[in-house]
């Protein structure tokens, strides 16, 4: 049996070599251009020497306008060669990473979520920084054949007024290269781990953040704060030690590229002394010796971007090629919207089995939280339908046979610590804009008085993450949007937990008179939703232990009454 190195190339080359592929126009453009730049570079100490070498003996204005004029024609090609060169790469290595940025945001907006082991945080940084990085390689390479150009040019004029100059120059790139690979490697391999500590750092921030306000309410900042200044002088120090790397790495680069420079300088003169080369070809050595420092400064520089975006590549490969969470079938449900849960086995649930016919409103009064948060997370398919016990049908189907798309346009479970976007009111009630049941929808969810507070109304501006808003505020505008997608069914998971008793009552009342008709489950202890509610379920140790309405069980029923009355 292969290992899955030997099976199949390593993602990150894969990725690579994508990104190399759809910009090849870009980058055969853009060598040709870099590689004229460099010749250009490459011809003007040639042509010095050669000015050097005739004019001095003709001794003619004739001679020494011809010979600025040429000089002229090579700065001109410099310069254009090098702006329009850089121009083709740069906006292609732009746009390179803006595709790979959306193609990891794309993998996170999916509905079916992929078998990642990175936080939010983590992702983020691979969308923006690894992207980037990523799609460097789109310059580098024709960088570094424009700079080998630069090197071969060199060495050949330097042949041609001595062999042993031109085998100096291409010996000692070999040398140098031979030396900076073993540093680009270590480059590569800690810049890796920098990427990975960054990420989880900002993943940790990203937790505190969110988590501030009740952090503060039970004193437990300090202790978050610790846990982020832990990650971040981890970050802190592996940025350090990849500095201390690159450093040692350009220092060495500079110091070998000078040695070498250094190295013909003394043989063009020592040769010229001897009077094996003229005064013009001395003139030209030496110049081309001063030049080829910029690009065998180049040239030694790129194979560590290389790794870099090597590096970057591995860890895009990870959200890229990560398999789906679960595999959805082709399935849709039959009209009507009933739900029905049959013998579900997960976390604390204990073979839950009920039915919510179509048009029914049913509330569960679960007496362990964890009870009702697994339930909803098993009702979201934010667990995979194959790895629990049971099933789950909608509209008569399994859900596990349903594709993912019908099964969010019939069925929304909205949890308790729904997620509130920057933008607008309007814009976190109808992310989509299709402005169906926002009046409704409103005034349902008691948010008339949120609107009314605003001289923009609807369009009054909401800070990420809904920072402007007080939580039960916030928790209104989640339940507004639940209530505005007017889904066949819906599941609320304590959806007044922020509110006072006298809105929770008009909002158990309004939601139960906008969903007439249309499937709804509701996850609540709260006893003005478990009244307005058709029947109540009790979910107690994993299993439904009871099932009437909320009077009838208060009046029959002690636990029950212990564990919802106010």
């Amino acid at each position: 049996m292969k290992s899955p190195e030997t099976a199949r190339p390593r993602p990150g080359a894969a990725i690579l070599r994508t990104a190399l592929r759809r910009n090849i126009g870009a980058m055969i453009a853009g060598t040709v251009l870099m590689g004229l730049y460099q010749a250009a570079e490459t011809a003007f100490p040639i042509a010095l020497g050669l000015i050097v070498e005739h004019t001095m003996q003709d001794r003619s204005l004739g001679s020494l306008g011809v010979s600025i004029g040429s000089l002229a024609v090579i700065i001109t090609t410099v310069s254009l060669s090098w702006r329009f060169g850089m121009r083709v790469l740069q906006k292609a290595n732009t746009t390179e990473a803006h595709r790979w940025r959306v193609q990891v945001a794309a993998c996170g907006l999916q509905p079916v979520a992929r078998d990642v082991d990175l936080k939010s945080g983590e992702i983020l940084t691979v969308a923006t920084e690894d992207a980037d990085q990523t799609a460097d390689i789109i310059e580098v390479v024709p960088l570094l054949i424009s700079s080998l150009v630069a090197i071969v040019v060199a060495a050949l004029a330097l042949s041609l007024a001595d062999l042993r100059l031109g085998l100096l120059v291409m010996a000692g790139t070999v040398a140098i290269l031979s030396v900076l690979a073993v540093l680009s490697k270590r480059i590569g391999a800690s810049t890796q781990e920098q990427q990975a500590r960054v990420a989880r750092a900002g993943a940790k921030v990203a937790d505190l953040i969110i988590g501030l306000r009740p952090l503060h309410g039970f004193g437990g900042n300090h202790a978050a704060f610790g846990a982020y200044r832990k990650v971040s002088t981890d970050a802190k120090r592996q940025a350090i030690t990849v500095a201390r790397v690159n450093g040692t790495y350009a220092g060495t680069a500079l110091a070998l590229n000078a040695a070498l420079a250094t190295a013909v300088s003394l043989t063009a003169g020592w040769l010229a002394f001897e009077g094996r080369i003229t005064i013009g070809e001395l003139v030209m050595a030496v110049g081309l010796a001063q030049f080829i420092m910029e690009p065998l400064k180049m040239f030694s520089e790129m194979p560590k971007y290389v790794m870099m975006a090597r590096a970057s590549a591995e860890r895009m490969a990870l959200v890229l090629n990560a398999p789906p969470m679960t595999t959805p079938g082709p399935e849709r449900p039959e009209p009507g919207g009933a739900l029905e849960v049959d013998g579900v086995h997960h976390g604390t649930l204990q073979g839950v089995k009920f039915t919510v016919a179509a048009g029914e409103f049913v509330a569960v009064a679960a007496y362990q939280p964890r009870a009702a948060a697994d339930l909803a997370a098993v009702l979201a398919v934010n667990v995979a339908p194959r790895t629990y016990g049971g099933v789950v049908r909608v509209g008569g189907r399994e859900i596990g046979d349903l594709s993912i798309e019908a099964v969010r346009e019939h069925l929304l479970v909205n949890p308790y610590d729904g997620e509130i976007f920057a933008g607008t009111l309007r814009t976190n009630i109808d992310p989509s804009g299709s402005g169906r049941e926002i009046a409704e929808a409103v005034e349902a969810s008691m948010l008339t008085d949120v609107v009314a507070l605003h001289r923009e109304g609807l369009d009054h501006v909401v800070r990420d993450r809904g920072a402007n808003l007080s939580g039960g505020q916030r928790q209104r505008l989640s339940l507004a949007r639940a209530l505005a997608a007017d889904t066949d069914v819906l599941v609320l998971h304590d959806p007044t937990t922020a509110v006072d008793a006298v809105t929770e009552q008009l909002i158990a009342r309004n939601v139960a008179k906008l969903r007439r008709g249309r499937t709804t489950l509701v996850l609540t202890s709260s006893p003005a939703l478990l009244d307005a509610a058709d029947r109540v379920l009790v979910l107690d140790g994993g299993v439904i232990t009871a099932e009437d309405t909320h009077r009838n069980l208060l009046a029959g029923d002690e636990a029950y009454c212990l564990a919802v009355a106010r």
